[in-house]
């Protein structure tokens, strides 16, 4: 007789022996890679803001990424999350057990131009930005609760971009539709330029 309810389908499911035969339980289906390439990443001002950075999900769980984000308590993020703060950096996170030591992020430095994105460096704690900061020795700073997302109040070292110079920056992703940047923004750029020793762009 089948037997598929009740105490004893649940002892099938967990393959206990039933009259004497054990019951092999089929294992779960590992979880499926994530496939990142240049093309997973687009104008950054397509994903979602939550404060000062943006967010999305390569796949597809938009909603329990914005439920972390947006959460004044913090939490894990959902693999497959999407953070980032300008459009040459961005951070996402992978299925569990991926990298331990990162929490399971990828860091990625990101070359941008109209039309296209090119990936320069991808990994996990040895990833460098084009500044020579490594990556993860930032993020690592931020407590637990917050998944390894620098914001203000997160335990992260503050950097030398303030909130409006980011906004200026997203705004000026050559990858998103033109937008005319207030005056203040453009003053932000200046500022940023003549910071790093460079020349505005025109």
């Amino acid at each position: 007789m089948k037997i598929t309810t009740g105490l004893a389908g649940l002892l099938l499911a967990a393959g206990v022996a039933i009259g004497g035969v054990a019951i092999s339980q089929t294992p779960a289906a590992a979880p499926k890679k994530l496939e990142i390439t240049d093309a997973s990443f687009g104008c950054i001002r397509d994903l979602t803001a939550v404060r000062g950075f943006y967010v999305g999900n390569i796949k597809g769980d938009l909603d329990a990424t914005l439920k972390v984000a947006r959460s004044e308590n913090g939490g894990v993020y959902p693999p497959g999350s999407v953070v980032q703060l300008v459009p040459t950096e961005a951070m996402v996170k992978h299925e569990a057990g991926y990298d331990p030591a990162t929490g399971d992020w990828e860091y990625f430095e990101l070359a941008v131009a109209p039309n296209s994105t090119k990936i320069n460096v991808r990994g996990s704690a040895d990833v460098k930005n084009r500044f020579g900061g490594n990556c993860h020795t930032c993020h690592a700073a931020a407590e637990a609760k917050w998944d390894k997302i620098c914001e203000q109040g997160h335990g992260c070292a503050p950097i030398p971009v303030t909130p409006l110079m980011a906004k200026a920056i997203q705004n000026t992703d050559p990858r998103c539709p033109a937008i005319p940047l207030p005056a203040d923004q453009v003053e932000a750029l200046k500022a940023l330029a003549a910071a790093m020793g460079q020349r505005p762009a025109q």
